[in-house]
């Protein structure tokens, strides 16, 4: 597969030392944390959960180096945190796909009972050196990107808080309403985050394809309207983070789309195939339409006007090959 890199990737060395919200707390590498003066929640904009998805990067450095430069919240606390920073040094513009993880995907490790278990690996010890972290956090903004050109899509995962704070940010258009993978949890579902009752919210990002060269834009302007929702700066720090953005991106859609998943594919067999590539939110307008072979087992849309969520065009065993859903009336 050819990759087409066409944005840079920012130096997050600066960041590696940390800083913790409080003097009591013990600072963990690369993630920062500044408090307000007044009361209020712990909102997170986490990057980097695949070494290779830069936009996150992007976006917290930007915020990083506003924060350094002086810029602090009014309430509450901010926190940025670079999550698999082994994957991302790793990055080879020459094999750009093989810094997604180093051992395991980060985004699937987020059960108690693999986070509690014997197994290991270099994701699975920065997730548990990041879990007491997450514990503190009110509101997570996750920001990833996706192997395939596609529009930017906000999984919202499948309860009724994570659907309200897509609606809340307002961008992008697309959102997505689904479970997640059977291959693991992911963070934005984990814990209290995943919770239908606890206020505790997250929001999982798709800023568009790994290395286009909107993808950083997208990924800060939904930072700015995740910050702007929970009102953690006052409104001079959002007119100058605002003032530092492109305006492209800026507009907030007419009216968001929202996308139920009923169906995901799980590759069982490793002759997967597809008949034809397919374009993420392709939409098929017959039901029974042939899509891949799995082995020997068809694959076909299970109603009309199926929308395809986030193929990928070469899947391996146990992975996601594609979500199909429909969008809501």
């Amino acid at each position: 597969m050819n990759a087409r890199i066409e944005t840079a990737f920012p130096d997050i060395r600066p960041w590696a030392a940390g800083r913790a919200g409080n003097e009591r707390d013990e600072a963990i590498p690369h993630v920062w944390t500044y408090t307000g003066v007044a009361p209020g929640p712990h909102v997170c904009v986490n990057a980097l959960v695949h070494g290779n998805e830069v936009c996150g990067a992007i976006a917290g450095d930007w915020l990083l180096r506003e924060l350094a430069a002086g810029l602090r919240p009014a309430r509450g606390a901010l926190s940025v945190a670079f999550a698999n920073v082994d994957a991302y040094h790793s990055f080879d513009a020459a094999k750009p796909f093989q810094s997604r993880c180093v051992d395991e995907d980060f985004n699937r490790l987020w059960d108690v009972a693999t986070l509690n278990g014997p197994r290991d690996s270099r994701e699975l010890r920065r997730a548990r050196e990041l879990r007491p972290f997450y514990d503190t956090v009110d509101h997570l903004l996750d920001l990833h990107s996706m192997l395939e050109p596609a529009p930017p899509i906000a999984l919202a995962g499948d309860t009724d808080k994570g659907l309200a704070l897509a609606r809340a940010v307002g961008t992008p258009q697309h959102i997505l309403v689904d479970s997640g993978h059977a291959a693991g949890k992911r963070l934005r579902d984990y814990a209290d985050f995943g919770d239908p009752l606890h206020p505790r919210s997250a929001l999982l990002v798709e800023c568009g394809q790994h290395w286009e060269a909107a993808v950083g834009d997208v990924a800060r302007h939904v930072t700015l309207r995740f910050l702007r929702h929970f009102e953690v700066l006052d409104a001079a720090a959002l007119a100058k983070l605002a003032s530092t953005l492109a305006s492209v991106g800026e507009s907030v859609p007419v009216a968001q789309r929202v996308i139920d998943i009923d169906a995901v594919v799980t590759v069982a067999n490793p002759q997967f195939r597809w008949i034809r590539p397919l374009l993420g939110l392709e939409v098929f307008p017959y039901a029974g339409t042939l899509l891949a072979m799995n082995g020997d087992v068809e694959v076909r849309t299970p109603h009309a006007d199926a929308v395809m969520v986030m193929p990928v065009p070469q899947p391996k065993v146990g992975q996601t090959a594609v979500r199909i859903g429909r969008f809501r009336a």
